[in-house]
Protein backbone atom coordinates (compact mmCIF):
# COMPACT_ATOMS: atom_id res chain seq x y z
CA UNK A 1 0.00 0.00 0.00
CA UNK A 2 1.69 3.42 -1.15
CA UNK A 3 -0.03 5.23 2.10
CA UNK A 4 -2.01 4.63 5.33
CA UNK A 5 -5.44 6.30 4.83
CA UNK A 6 -5.87 10.00 5.79
CA UNK A 7 -8.32 10.97 8.57
CA UNK A 8 -9.08 14.38 10.32
CA UNK A 9 -10.03 14.75 13.82
CA UNK A 10 -13.04 17.66 14.56
CA UNK A 11 -13.31 18.86 18.60
CA UNK A 12 -10.88 16.14 19.31
CA UNK A 13 -10.36 16.39 22.80
CA UNK A 14 -8.04 14.52 24.60
CA UNK A 15 -8.20 12.07 21.22
CA UNK A 16 -9.71 8.51 22.13
CA UNK A 17 -11.26 8.96 18.33
CA UNK A 18 -7.62 9.70 17.05
CA UNK A 19 -6.34 6.95 18.71
CA UNK A 20 -9.35 4.58 17.93
CA UNK A 21 -9.04 5.38 14.21
CA UNK A 22 -5.16 5.61 14.54
CA UNK A 23 -5.11 1.63 15.80
CA UNK A 24 -7.78 0.98 12.93
CA UNK A 25 -5.16 2.30 10.17
CA UNK A 26 -5.36 5.71 9.78
CA UNK A 27 -3.23 8.16 9.63
CA UNK A 28 -4.35 11.16 12.06
CA UNK A 29 -3.33 14.42 9.78
CA UNK A 30 -4.64 17.05 11.98
CA UNK A 31 -6.81 17.43 15.50
CA UNK A 32 -8.57 20.48 15.82
CA UNK A 33 -9.39 21.60 19.36
CA UNK A 34 -10.55 24.56 21.32
CA UNK A 35 -9.53 24.17 24.58
CA UNK A 36 -5.60 24.85 24.87
CA UNK A 37 -5.16 22.28 27.65
CA UNK A 38 -6.62 19.47 25.77
CA UNK A 39 -4.82 20.06 22.61
CA UNK A 40 -1.41 20.00 24.56
CA UNK A 41 -2.53 16.97 25.90
CA UNK A 42 -3.69 15.29 22.15
CA UNK A 43 -0.33 16.67 21.12
CA UNK A 44 1.59 14.57 23.83
CA UNK A 45 -0.42 11.65 22.94
CA UNK A 46 -0.14 12.12 19.03
CA UNK A 47 3.56 14.33 18.54
CA UNK A 48 2.87 13.97 14.88
CA UNK A 49 -0.45 14.95 14.02
CA UNK A 50 -0.67 18.82 13.08
CA UNK A 51 -3.22 20.23 16.43
CA UNK A 52 -4.60 23.09 15.60
CA UNK A 53 -5.90 25.11 19.14
CA UNK A 54 -8.83 26.80 17.84
CA UNK A 55 -12.24 26.44 16.64
CA UNK A 56 -13.93 24.63 13.46
CA UNK A 57 -15.54 28.42 13.35
CA UNK A 58 -14.24 30.37 10.33
CA UNK A 59 -11.42 27.28 9.69
CA UNK A 60 -12.18 26.89 5.50
CA UNK A 61 -11.26 23.45 3.99
CA UNK A 62 -8.38 24.66 2.50
CA UNK A 63 -6.53 26.49 5.12
CA UNK A 64 -7.10 22.81 7.44
CA UNK A 65 -5.24 21.26 4.42
CA UNK A 66 -2.21 23.04 4.08
CA UNK A 67 -2.05 23.21 8.19
CA UNK A 68 -2.27 19.48 8.35
CA UNK A 69 0.56 19.26 5.42
CA UNK A 70 -1.63 16.63 3.29
CA UNK A 71 -1.72 19.10 0.46
CA UNK A 72 -4.12 18.16 -2.51
CA UNK A 73 -3.90 14.30 -0.98
CA UNK A 74 -7.29 13.19 -0.51
CA UNK A 75 -9.09 13.29 3.25
CA UNK A 76 -10.34 9.48 3.86
CA UNK A 77 -12.32 9.98 6.93
CA UNK A 78 -13.31 13.22 8.97
CA UNK A 79 -14.75 12.49 12.10
CA UNK A 80 -15.57 13.95 15.66
CA UNK A 81 -18.45 14.87 18.01
CA UNK A 82 -20.09 18.84 18.17
CA UNK A 83 -20.48 19.58 21.62
CA UNK A 84 -24.23 18.95 22.29
CA UNK A 85 -25.62 21.48 24.92
CA UNK A 86 -28.01 23.78 23.72
CA UNK A 87 -29.45 22.37 20.44
CA UNK A 88 -32.41 24.36 19.04
CA UNK A 89 -35.02 22.38 17.51
CA UNK A 90 -37.08 25.37 16.27
CA UNK A 91 -38.06 25.95 12.78
CA UNK A 92 -37.48 24.12 9.29
CA UNK A 93 -33.59 25.45 9.40
CA UNK A 94 -32.61 24.59 12.38
CA UNK A 95 -28.83 24.13 11.43
CA UNK A 96 -28.94 27.72 10.94
CA UNK A 97 -29.40 28.63 14.09
CA UNK A 98 -26.62 29.69 16.18
CA UNK A 99 -27.02 27.15 19.04
CA UNK A 100 -26.56 24.11 16.55
CA UNK A 101 -23.32 26.27 14.26
CA UNK A 102 -20.63 23.69 15.32
CA UNK A 103 -22.68 21.09 14.31
CA UNK A 104 -23.49 23.03 10.68
CA UNK A 105 -19.64 23.58 10.68
CA UNK A 106 -18.98 20.08 11.14
CA UNK A 107 -20.86 19.53 8.18
CA UNK A 108 -19.53 22.40 6.17
CA UNK A 109 -15.89 20.91 6.71
CA UNK A 110 -16.67 17.56 5.73
CA UNK A 111 -17.94 19.17 2.03
CA UNK A 112 -15.36 21.92 1.77
CA UNK A 113 -12.69 18.57 2.61
CA UNK A 114 -13.90 16.89 0.37
CA UNK A 115 -13.44 13.98 2.25
CA UNK A 116 -14.66 10.54 1.05
CA UNK A 117 -16.31 9.48 4.35
CA UNK A 118 -17.47 10.75 7.80
CA UNK A 119 -18.29 9.70 11.37
CA UNK A 120 -20.45 12.15 13.11
CA UNK A 121 -20.71 11.19 17.16
CA UNK A 122 -23.33 12.05 19.60
CA UNK A 123 -25.12 11.69 22.45
CA UNK A 124 -27.78 8.85 22.18
CA UNK A 125 -30.69 12.15 23.01
CA UNK A 126 -30.28 13.00 19.77
CA UNK A 127 -32.33 9.92 18.53
CA UNK A 128 -35.52 10.46 21.21
CA UNK A 129 -38.15 12.37 20.57
CA UNK A 130 -38.08 16.20 19.06
CA UNK A 131 -34.54 15.48 18.57
CA UNK A 132 -35.16 12.87 16.11
CA UNK A 133 -36.30 16.23 13.67
CA UNK A 134 -33.10 17.70 14.61
CA UNK A 135 -31.01 14.46 13.28
CA UNK A 136 -33.40 14.15 10.35
CA UNK A 137 -32.40 17.70 9.62
CA UNK A 138 -28.67 16.58 9.71
CA UNK A 139 -28.93 13.87 7.25
CA UNK A 140 -30.65 15.93 4.89
CA UNK A 141 -28.20 18.37 4.95
CA UNK A 142 -25.43 15.64 4.23
CA UNK A 143 -27.71 14.64 1.32
CA UNK A 144 -27.84 18.42 -0.43
CA UNK A 145 -24.18 17.83 -0.32
CA UNK A 146 -23.72 15.05 -2.11
CA UNK A 147 -22.96 12.52 0.84
CA UNK A 148 -25.33 9.10 1.73
CA UNK A 149 -25.70 8.07 5.62
CA UNK A 150 -26.44 4.69 6.46
CA UNK A 151 -29.85 3.90 7.36
CA UNK A 152 -30.83 3.34 10.16
CA UNK A 153 -28.60 4.99 12.19
CA UNK A 154 -27.06 2.78 15.33
CA UNK A 155 -26.62 4.25 19.07
CA UNK A 156 -23.72 1.80 20.04
CA UNK A 157 -22.77 0.98 23.11
CA UNK A 158 -19.12 0.42 24.34
CA UNK A 159 -19.80 -2.51 26.71
CA UNK A 160 -20.31 -4.15 23.14
CA UNK A 161 -17.27 -3.60 21.70
CA UNK A 162 -14.67 -4.53 24.44
CA UNK A 163 -15.28 -1.99 26.70
CA UNK A 164 -15.82 -2.43 30.88
CA UNK A 165 -18.70 0.37 31.06
CA UNK A 166 -22.58 0.88 29.98
CA UNK A 167 -21.97 4.07 27.34
CA UNK A 168 -23.62 4.64 24.57
CA UNK A 169 -23.47 6.71 22.24
CA UNK A 170 -24.85 7.84 18.69
CA UNK A 171 -23.04 7.47 15.37
CA UNK A 172 -23.75 8.38 11.80
CA UNK A 173 -21.56 7.09 8.87
CA UNK A 174 -22.05 8.59 5.95
CA UNK A 175 -19.85 8.62 2.63
CA UNK A 176 -19.58 10.69 -0.41
CA UNK A 177 -21.80 9.93 -3.11
CA UNK A 178 -19.96 7.26 -5.43
CA UNK A 179 -17.77 5.85 -2.47
CA UNK A 180 -19.56 2.65 0.03
CA UNK A 181 -21.21 3.67 2.95
CA UNK A 182 -19.71 2.61 5.95
CA UNK A 183 -22.03 -0.61 7.83
CA UNK A 184 -22.20 -0.27 11.50
CA UNK A 185 -19.63 -3.10 12.63
CA UNK A 186 -20.75 -5.89 14.46
CA UNK A 187 -20.59 -6.63 18.10
CA UNK A 188 -17.83 -8.22 19.57
CA UNK A 189 -18.23 -8.96 23.15
CA UNK A 190 -21.52 -9.57 25.46
CA UNK A 191 -22.76 -9.39 28.86
CA UNK A 192 -25.47 -10.99 30.88
CA UNK A 193 -27.06 -14.13 30.04
CA UNK A 194 -24.90 -14.19 27.37
CA UNK A 195 -21.68 -13.96 29.01
CA UNK A 196 -20.05 -17.21 27.37
CA UNK A 197 -20.46 -15.76 23.85
CA UNK A 198 -22.65 -15.84 21.31
CA UNK A 199 -21.87 -16.04 17.57
CA UNK A 200 -18.08 -15.77 17.70
CA UNK A 201 -18.11 -13.02 20.40
CA UNK A 202 -16.39 -12.84 23.89
CA UNK A 203 -17.42 -12.10 27.22
CA UNK A 204 -17.36 -8.18 27.99
CA UNK A 205 -14.01 -7.72 29.88
CA UNK A 206 -15.37 -6.49 33.68
CA UNK A 207 -14.08 -4.13 36.31
CA UNK A 208 -11.81 -6.97 37.98
CA UNK A 209 -10.16 -7.56 34.95
CA UNK A 210 -9.63 -4.35 34.16
CA UNK A 211 -8.16 -3.08 37.75
CA UNK A 212 -6.98 -5.82 38.94
CA UNK A 213 -3.30 -5.67 38.18
CA UNK A 214 -2.98 -2.08 39.11
CA UNK A 215 -1.67 -1.44 42.31
CA UNK A 216 -3.45 0.56 45.49
CA UNK A 217 -2.34 4.35 45.09
CA UNK A 218 -2.47 4.25 48.89
CA UNK A 219 0.75 2.86 49.41
CA UNK A 220 2.81 5.74 47.74
CA UNK A 221 2.34 8.89 49.96
CA UNK A 222 4.55 10.63 46.40
CA UNK A 223 1.00 10.49 44.99
CA UNK A 224 -0.81 12.67 46.76
CA UNK A 225 1.04 15.52 45.11
CA UNK A 226 2.51 13.25 42.06
CA UNK A 227 0.23 11.70 39.30
CA UNK A 228 3.13 9.25 38.79
CA UNK A 229 5.24 6.73 40.70
CA UNK A 230 7.95 4.18 39.69
CA UNK A 231 7.17 0.49 39.84
CA UNK A 232 3.29 0.52 39.65
CA UNK A 233 2.64 -2.39 37.54
CA UNK A 234 1.79 -5.68 39.17
CA UNK A 235 1.15 -9.14 37.44
CA UNK A 236 -1.05 -8.72 34.35
CA UNK A 237 -4.21 -11.18 35.22
CA UNK A 238 -6.37 -10.92 32.27
CA UNK A 239 -6.43 -10.65 28.24
CA UNK A 240 -7.45 -7.18 29.07
CA UNK A 241 -5.32 -6.02 31.09
CA UNK A 242 -2.76 -7.37 28.79
CA UNK A 243 -3.35 -5.11 25.77
CA UNK A 244 -4.09 -2.36 27.76
CA UNK A 245 -0.74 -2.81 28.84
CA UNK A 246 0.70 -3.41 25.30
CA UNK A 247 2.47 -6.83 26.18
CA UNK A 248 2.64 -7.90 22.86
CA UNK A 249 2.88 -6.24 19.13
CA UNK A 250 -0.65 -7.18 18.68
CA UNK A 251 -2.11 -4.72 21.00
CA UNK A 252 -0.84 -1.86 19.26
CA UNK A 253 -3.33 -2.87 16.49
CA UNK A 254 -2.79 -1.00 13.49
CA UNK A 255 -1.59 2.06 15.06
CA UNK A 256 2.20 3.28 15.67
CA UNK A 257 4.30 1.89 18.91
CA UNK A 258 4.89 4.37 21.57
CA UNK A 259 8.25 4.38 23.07
CA UNK A 260 7.08 4.29 26.89
CA UNK A 261 8.07 3.17 30.09
CA UNK A 262 5.35 0.38 31.19
CA UNK A 263 7.76 0.36 34.46
CA UNK A 264 6.00 3.81 35.75
CA UNK A 265 2.27 4.08 36.74
CA UNK A 266 0.56 7.23 35.68
CA UNK A 267 -2.17 9.43 35.76
CA UNK A 268 -2.67 8.02 39.38
CA UNK A 269 -2.83 10.74 41.65
CA UNK A 270 -4.78 10.17 45.18
CA UNK A 271 -7.69 11.82 46.48
CA UNK A 272 -8.04 12.40 49.87
CA UNK A 273 -11.49 11.20 51.57
CA UNK A 274 -12.53 11.64 55.46
CA UNK A 275 -12.65 8.53 57.22
CA UNK A 276 -16.40 8.95 57.70
CA UNK A 277 -16.95 8.65 53.81
CA UNK A 278 -14.47 5.84 53.76
CA UNK A 279 -16.63 3.93 56.09
CA UNK A 280 -19.69 5.00 53.93
CA UNK A 281 -17.85 3.67 50.51
CA UNK A 282 -17.05 0.46 52.73
CA UNK A 283 -20.12 -0.47 53.82
CA UNK A 284 -21.87 -0.13 50.16
CA UNK A 285 -22.48 -2.86 48.15
CA UNK A 286 -21.04 -3.28 44.98
CA UNK A 287 -23.35 -2.31 42.43
CA UNK A 288 -25.11 0.08 44.41
CA UNK A 289 -25.14 4.03 45.10
CA UNK A 290 -23.82 5.20 48.11
CA UNK A 291 -26.96 7.40 49.53
CA UNK A 292 -25.18 10.54 50.23
CA UNK A 293 -22.16 10.67 47.70
CA UNK A 294 -24.70 9.50 44.96
CA UNK A 295 -21.04 7.89 43.69
CA UNK A 296 -21.59 4.00 41.99
CA UNK A 297 -19.66 1.34 43.59
CA UNK A 298 -17.97 -1.17 41.05
CA UNK A 299 -19.42 -4.31 41.00
CA UNK A 300 -15.81 -6.51 40.56
CA UNK A 301 -18.08 -8.58 38.57
CA UNK A 302 -19.99 -6.20 36.30
CA UNK A 303 -19.16 -3.08 33.84
CA UNK A 304 -18.62 0.55 35.23
CA UNK A 305 -21.49 2.96 34.53
CA UNK A 306 -21.09 5.69 31.99
CA UNK A 307 -17.99 7.93 32.87
CA UNK A 308 -18.87 11.54 32.45
CA UNK A 309 -16.55 14.97 32.84
CA UNK A 310 -18.18 17.18 34.29
CA UNK A 311 -18.54 20.49 33.83
CA UNK A 312 -15.75 23.38 32.47
CA UNK A 313 -15.05 26.92 34.04
CA UNK A 314 -17.93 28.45 31.74
CA UNK A 315 -20.28 26.32 33.84
CA UNK A 316 -19.32 26.69 37.11
CA UNK A 317 -16.26 23.65 36.67
CA UNK A 318 -18.17 20.78 38.91
CA UNK A 319 -16.32 17.51 38.72
CA UNK A 320 -18.32 14.67 37.82
CA UNK A 321 -18.59 11.97 40.50
CA UNK A 322 -15.83 9.11 40.19
CA UNK A 323 -17.35 5.72 40.87
CA UNK A 324 -15.96 3.80 43.83
CA UNK A 325 -13.38 1.48 43.48
CA UNK A 326 -14.54 -1.68 44.15
CA UNK A 327 -12.16 -3.57 46.56
CA UNK A 328 -10.58 0.45 48.10
CA UNK A 329 -12.90 2.74 49.81
CA UNK A 330 -11.57 5.32 47.67
CA UNK A 331 -12.78 6.86 44.20
CA UNK A 332 -11.19 5.41 41.12
CA UNK A 333 -7.85 7.40 40.22
CA UNK A 334 -7.42 9.12 36.43
CA UNK A 335 -5.77 5.88 35.41
CA UNK A 336 -8.35 3.50 36.75
CA UNK A 337 -11.16 5.57 34.98
CA UNK A 338 -8.99 5.02 31.93
CA UNK A 339 -8.95 1.53 31.67
CA UNK A 340 -12.29 1.51 32.08
CA UNK A 341 -12.44 3.37 28.77
CA UNK A 342 -9.99 1.50 27.00
CA UNK A 343 -7.02 3.65 27.25
CA UNK A 344 -3.87 1.90 27.61
CA UNK A 345 -1.20 2.87 29.59
CA UNK A 346 0.95 4.37 27.78
CA UNK A 347 -1.62 7.02 26.94
CA UNK A 348 -1.60 10.12 29.36
CA UNK A 349 -3.77 12.70 30.75
CA UNK A 350 -3.27 16.07 32.11
CA UNK A 351 -1.69 15.42 35.65
CA UNK A 352 -4.78 16.98 37.94
CA UNK A 353 -7.56 14.70 38.48
CA UNK A 354 -10.08 17.49 37.45
CA UNK A 355 -8.95 18.16 34.00
CA UNK A 356 -7.94 13.78 33.17
CA UNK A 357 -10.78 13.09 34.22
CA UNK A 358 -13.13 15.78 32.25
CA UNK A 359 -10.55 14.46 29.18
CA UNK A 360 -11.40 10.43 29.80
CA UNK A 361 -15.35 11.41 30.66
CA UNK A 362 -15.81 13.84 27.35
CA UNK A 363 -13.96 10.81 24.99
CA UNK A 364 -15.41 8.15 23.34
CA UNK A 365 -13.61 4.80 24.29
CA UNK A 366 -10.82 3.95 22.03
CA UNK A 367 -12.06 0.25 21.32
CA UNK A 368 -15.33 1.73 19.89
CA UNK A 369 -13.92 4.24 17.91
CA UNK A 370 -11.28 1.46 16.65
CA UNK A 371 -14.70 -0.64 15.36
CA UNK A 372 -16.36 2.02 14.20
CA UNK A 373 -12.82 3.20 12.22
CA UNK A 374 -12.75 -0.61 10.99
CA UNK A 375 -16.10 -0.46 9.37
CA UNK A 376 -14.69 2.68 7.20
CA UNK A 377 -11.67 1.37 6.48
CA UNK A 378 -13.28 -1.83 4.78
CA UNK A 379 -15.80 0.53 3.17
CA UNK A 380 -13.38 2.36 1.65
CA UNK A 381 -11.64 -1.06 0.53
CA UNK A 382 -8.42 -0.43 2.25
CA UNK A 383 -6.60 -3.50 4.08
CA UNK A 384 -4.61 -2.16 7.01
CA UNK A 385 -0.88 -2.61 7.42
CA UNK A 386 1.04 -1.92 10.67
CA UNK A 387 3.46 0.72 10.48
CA UNK A 388 7.55 -0.10 10.38
CA UNK A 389 8.70 2.89 12.77
CA UNK A 390 7.84 3.85 16.74
CA UNK A 391 6.53 6.95 17.87
CA UNK A 392 8.02 9.13 21.01
CA UNK A 393 5.65 10.64 22.73
CA UNK A 394 5.80 14.61 23.40
CA UNK A 395 7.19 17.02 26.15
CA UNK A 396 5.93 16.44 29.65
CA UNK A 397 5.33 19.62 30.67
CA UNK A 398 2.07 19.97 27.90
CA UNK A 399 0.45 17.40 30.60
CA UNK A 400 0.54 19.95 33.46
CA UNK A 401 0.31 23.01 31.60
CA UNK A 402 -2.42 25.52 33.33
CA UNK A 403 -4.62 27.38 30.90
CA UNK A 404 -2.52 30.22 30.92
CA UNK A 405 0.37 28.54 30.26
CA UNK A 406 -1.10 26.38 27.71
CA UNK A 407 -2.75 29.55 25.76
CA UNK A 408 0.85 30.94 25.33
CA UNK A 409 1.98 27.61 24.03
CA UNK A 410 -0.28 27.97 21.06
CA UNK A 411 -0.32 31.50 21.18
CA UNK A 412 -3.81 32.03 21.68
CA UNK A 413 -5.83 34.25 23.92
CA UNK A 414 -7.03 32.76 26.95
CA UNK A 415 -10.54 31.25 26.71
CA UNK A 416 -12.63 33.08 29.46
CA UNK A 417 -15.84 32.72 30.15
CA UNK A 418 -18.31 35.26 31.56
CA UNK A 419 -22.01 34.78 33.60
CA UNK A 420 -25.08 35.45 31.85
CA UNK A 421 -26.81 37.25 34.35
CA UNK A 422 -30.40 37.10 33.18
CA UNK A 423 -30.13 33.23 33.02
CA UNK A 424 -27.41 32.40 35.44
CA UNK A 425 -25.29 30.33 32.86
CA UNK A 426 -22.19 30.84 31.98
CA UNK A 427 -20.93 31.68 27.91
CA UNK A 428 -18.27 32.47 26.40
CA UNK A 429 -18.18 35.88 24.97
CA UNK A 430 -18.72 36.06 20.92
CA UNK A 431 -15.24 38.17 20.42
CA UNK A 432 -13.91 35.03 22.64
CA UNK A 433 -15.21 33.05 20.45
CA UNK A 434 -14.16 34.92 17.23
CA UNK A 435 -10.33 35.59 18.76
CA UNK A 436 -10.22 31.54 19.65
CA UNK A 437 -10.33 30.68 15.96
CA UNK A 438 -7.48 32.30 15.27
CA UNK A 439 -4.80 29.43 13.58
CA UNK A 440 -2.67 27.84 16.13
CA UNK A 441 -0.08 24.85 15.97
CA UNK A 442 2.69 22.64 16.56
CA UNK A 443 4.13 20.94 14.57
CA UNK A 444 6.91 17.75 15.08
CA UNK A 445 8.33 15.98 12.30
Amino acid sequence: MDRRPIGIDLFAGAGGMSLGFEQAGFDIAAAVEIDPIHAAVHHYNFPNTNVLARSIVGLTGQELRERAGIGRKPVDVVFGGPPCQGFSLIGHRMLDDTRNQLVKEFVRLVSELGAKTFVFENVKGLTIGKHRMFLESLIEVFGDLGYRVQIPWKVLNAMNYGVPQDRQRLFLLGAKKGVAVPVYPEETSTTGDDLFGRNGRNPTPTCLDALADLPDVEQWVELMTSDSVKDGNGEVLSDYSRELRCAGDAAWHFGYVRNWRPDILTSSMRTVHTDISRKRFGATREGEVEPISRFFKLSRNGVCNTLRAGTDSARGAFTSPRPIHFAFSRCVTVREMARLHGYPDWFRFHVTKWHGARQIGNSVPPPLARAVAGAVIRALGIVPERPAQSVDLGRPDLLSMDMGEAAEYWKVPVPIARRDRKNGLHKRKQSEIESSARPAMRRVS
